[in-house]
């Protein structure tokens, strides 16, 4: 999580979710970032409760390679220190897992939960305008689904006590580049307050 609250200078936009066209999503919650995703698992359960609450349609990515086609750059990136599909650390973290339905789970093999998924379909079959990103890593995986999601024409809400990455500067370079230019920033408090309360920032 943030360390400082130097994000707030660009933080100029402020909106709540709306529940009847909004999604939950929540990124890459497994064992292999367990140690990430640990601080943030109390808010992420909370969050996923809340979402089921409110109605508002939850999914779940799960990162994970099957074969060196997939691996794309992140091989090279990476040295090779993939995911693969069948082990333990690519399966969903127990807490999460439970809270999850196999037609809520989409496998991705890169940084975006769009890009060679089903997602944007599932979110249209939905009527989905709107996305709150959650998970792991801010940086990474969050922050790549939270752009191609504004380009994609969604409404981008993005947690910042809900997602989590490796060290405190990337997280809050991500919180920074999100507020500027691609999403309402929100955390637990205000994601309750405004699905329980008007839904739409008056």
């Amino acid at each position: 999580m943030a360390s400082s609250a130097s994000y707030k200078k660009y933080e100029i936009r402020k909106r709540d979710p709306n529940p009847k066209a909004a999604a939950l999503l929540v990124i890459d919650m497994q064992n292999y970032f367990s140690s990430m995703a640990g601080p943030i698992l109390t808010n992420a359960i909370a969050t996923v409760n809340l979402c089921r609450q409110a109605s508002i349609p939850v999914f779940f990515t799960r990162h994970c390679h099957k074969s060196p086609a997939d691996y794309g750059m992140l091989g090279e990136w990476w040295d090779n220190d993939l995911l693969f599909d069948g082990t333990v650390d690519s399966e969903l973290i127990p807490e999460i897992e439970r809270l999850s339905k196999p037609d809520e789970v989409v496998e991705k093999s890169t940084y975006s939960a769009f890009e060679n998924t089903r997602l944007q379909e599932m979110l249209a079959e939905r009527g989905v305008e709107e996305v709150i990103i959650t998970g792991v890593m801010t940086n990474l995986c969050c922050e790549t689904t939270a752009r191609a999601a504004f380009v994609k024409g969604y409404r981008v809400f993005f947690s910042t006590d809900t997602t989590a990455t490796s060290d405190s500067e990337l997280q809050e370079a991500t919180l920074k580049n999100m507020a500027n230019g691609f999403a309402y920033l929100v955390d637990c408090k205000r994601l309750q307050q405004g699905i329980f309360g008007n839904g739409m920032e008056k």
